[in-house]
């Protein structure tokens, strides 16, 4: 394991968030979950070493002070919304800015919070879970706009801390098994599609997996991107009608 020892996860109290700070507490590491159901959050602490906090992750005056007093070298960049996944007609405004404000601009100012500490440190690593949405034209161009936001984001930082002991990731994943879908659609049409599509998808441990591999490289070892989808998953391309 890594010298990296304590860790902010955001967006814990569910799916990815949830699994991955469970991950991280049991690989030895403490914790600081950060999420907006209090009754989950304090789940977690059956799992090890994790401290908790029940706020919106947009509450800079709440949230930032208590990230800097945890003095993280690992913040992981998870929570995130699927406002618009349906389309972008008739969206309502507030939606849109909460959709930017939660998968953008939270990640962006939570990194340049910890980062001088990590540089004080001579440690860090930068985690931010990206969609396989901001990597490949799919159906959302709000959410899609939004994931590819923070995968040129993790692209210029990583750049922005070069020759620094800072690391970042990205990772993508596909298609997993929580709530997100339910949370973010109101097609029912999509909803069953998705539900009869008999694909076997990620599960959230699958993507803290992915995370663990990329904070356990040796230190001189930066993984800057995972893109990881279910095996009946894939993205692009075009299937042909055998010919007769």
């Amino acid at each position: 394991m890594s010298k990296l020892k304590k860790a902010v996860i955001t967006g814990a109290t569910s799916g990815i968030g949830f699994a991955l700070a469970k991950a991280l507490a049991q690989s030895g590491r403490q914790v600081l979950a950060i999420g907006r159901n209090p009754d989950n959050l304090a789940r977690l602490k059956e799992a090890g070493d994790i401290a908790t906090l029940a706020a919106d992750i947009r509450d800079s005056e709440a949230v930032l002070p208590e990230i800097q007093k945890f003095a993280p070298d690992i913040l992981v960049n998870n929570a995130g919304v699927g406002h618009g996944i349906d389309g972008l007609d008739n969206l309502p405004l507030h939606l849109i800015q909460e959709a930017v404000d939660i998968n953008v601009t939270t990640p962006i100012k939570l990194s340049a919070a910890v980062m001088e500490e990590m540089r004080a440190q001579g440690r860090g690593h930068i985690v931010n879970i990206g969609s396989i949405a901001g990597l490949h034209t799919l159906y959302s161009a709000l959410y899609g706009a939004t994931k590819s936001a923070v995968h040129l984001f993790s692209q210029n930082l990583r750049a922005e801390l070069s020759g620094t002991p800072i690391r970042v990731t990205e990772i993508c994943p596909g298609r997993v098994s929580t709530s997100f879908f339910q949370a973010a659609s109101g097609n029912a049409e999509r909803m069953n599609a998705l539900s009869q599509s008999g694909i076997t998808e990620l599960r959230p441990e699958d993507v803290a997996e992915a995370v663990l591999f990329a904070l356990d490289a040796p230190a001189h070892v930066n993984i800057s991107t995972i893109e990881l989808m279910p095996v009946e998953q894939a993205v692009g391309g075009m299937k042909m009608n055998p010919v007769k």
